[in-house]
């Protein structure tokens, strides 16, 4: 015998049924809710990406002021380079003058200190010769010379003064 069930009688109807009905009372507010979720969703993306192309632009700006402030320190570096190259050059330059000036006072004092020398070598030579010509002139004057001839050349030595002595009052 077989037994059919009538369509009441199955659970799965009833299942069904109150799905039905679930979704016809539920289904608007369930609905709502579920587009509300997504929307606010898709309103935080929106302000996500409009956050990134804001960071992107400053981020852009940063990198061209970089580079703006990397070319202006590259251009002072090499003016400070410019310059301390002229520097160094001009020292070099003053080093060397310096260098030829104090040389050149250097062989100034030299020469100096030699001709000093030389000047008190001449003099010591003219001093001994003087000495050694006073000797000579004591031993010839006293080997040699009488008294008559003594008093005749202080004599005409003192006779000879005024001539002698005229030329020093002109100078």
């Amino acid at each position: 015998m077989h037994h059919e069930a009538s369509l009441f009688a199955d659970p799965r109807t009833w299942v069904a049924v109150a799905f039905v009905i679930f979704f016809v009372l539920f289904g608007k507010t369930l609905w709502k809710a579920l587009v509300g979720m997504l929307d606010k969703r898709a309103d935080t993306i929106r302000a996500e990406l409009a956050e990134a192309q804001r960071l992107r632009t400053e981020a852009e700006a940063m990198l061209a002021d970089a580079a703006k402030s990397r070319d202006s320190a590259l251009a002072d570096a090499q003016a400070l380079l410019e310059g301390a190259r002229r520097e160094a050059t001009r020292l070099a330059a003053l080093a060397v003058s310096d260098a030829e000036a104090s040389a050149a006072r250097r062989e100034r004092m030299a020469m100096d200190r030699i001709a000093a020398a030389e000047k008190a070598a001449v003099d010591e030579v003219r001093y001994a010769a003087a000495e050694v010509a006073g000797a000579a002139a004591k031993i010839v004057i006293s080997e040699g010379l009488s008294p008559d001839a003594s008093n005749a050349i202080v004599d005409r030595a003192i006779a000879g003064l005024p001539s002698a002595l005229s030329p020093r009052r002109a100078a």
